[in-house]
């Protein structure tokens, strides 16, 4: 915590984004 872009936010997107990559995977296999 304390990144000191927007208070955290840019760590939000970027684990939504990770787990939107592991999902997606599991749904291609």
């Amino acid at each position: 915590m304390g990144f000191g872009h927007h208070g955290g936010g840019f760590a939000l997107v970027v684990v939504l984004f990770i787990l939107l990559i592991i999902v997606g995977a599991a749904c291609f296999c």
